[in-house]
């Protein structure tokens, strides 16, 4: 297990030698580290990466052979697979990162205290892997989601979603007051969350259980529910009946 206390191993893969260059003198300053090996291109990556068994990839996206999303999914059917901090040029690949569960996204050139910030989202994720490791096993349910902001790749528990409202080909999770949008479907998110925390209230509407205050009904006698933050959500007709059975009617 790799915590704050242990040192965190490394393999970085990028095919500028200035680019790897560069991150090796960033993490020559950097405490509780141990550079494992260098890869240039993604094949040579996915070998070192079974050969060394590191904790983290620092890995570029644009490479040789296997590009960086490739190679982090090759590795994710590894167990444990280690952890991956993507570290490109490029903005775009910021949802195909989510979807291989990249703990962070880092635009080059790579600030030190950027660089620093990634290791510990990476020692976070490590720890609480190993942590939640049980109550993953025996749960089929999405735990989590990333999406993208101005820094890179946020990290979203599901249990703090508020609601998540369709926009076109994405969804939009809200969370308190603030929200990102995902490159997903209403229809997974659906299958992805619990049941026993969510439930879909109209075709482009989830809601967490807990953020409903009560139902009403409209002039026209729809059923509305009142959400926790004073808002309210129309119920389409096909989930009328789980709105009766939720309120026990």
């Amino acid at each position: 297990m790799t915590d704050a206390m242990t040192s965190l191993r490394l393999l970085i893969a990028d095919d500028e030698p200035l680019a790897a260059e560069r991150l090796q003198l960033l993490l020559a300053n950097c405490e509780g580290v141990d550079l494992v090996g260098t890869a240039s291109d993604g094949d040579a990556a996915v070998r070192m990466a079974e050969a060394l068994h590191p904790d983290l990839l620092l890995l570029d996206i644009a490479m040789p052979g296997l590009d960086g999303i490739e190679v982090a999914r090759a590795l994710s059917q590894r167990r444990p697979s280690p952890a991956v901090v993507f570290v490109t040029a490029f903005d775009q690949f910021a949802v195909a990162a989510f979807e291989v569960a990249a703990v962070d996204y880092v635009m080059k050139p790579v600030e030190p205290e950027r660089l620093d910030r990634a290791l510990a989202r990476a020692r976070s994720y490590l720890a609480a892997r190993v942590r939640d490791a049980p109550a993953a096993s025996g749960s089929r349910f999405l735990d989590e989601f990333w999406a993208s902001d101005l820094s890179g790749l946020v990290r979203i528990a599901a249990r703090d979603i508020d609601r998540v409202s369709a926009e076109r080909d994405y969804m939009r999770l809200h969370v308190a007051t603030r929200s990102w949008l995902i490159h997903h479907s209403m229809n997974a998110l659906e299958d992805g969350l619990d049941p026993a925390q969510f439930i879909r209230l109209h075709r482009s509407a989830i809601v967490r259980r807990d953020f409903i205050a009560g139902f009403g009904r409209n002039a026209s006698g729809r059923w509305i529910a009142r959400l926790a933050d004073g808002s309210d959500q129309p119920v389409g007709r096909l989930y009328s009946d789980a709105v009766r059975e939720m309120a026990g009617r």
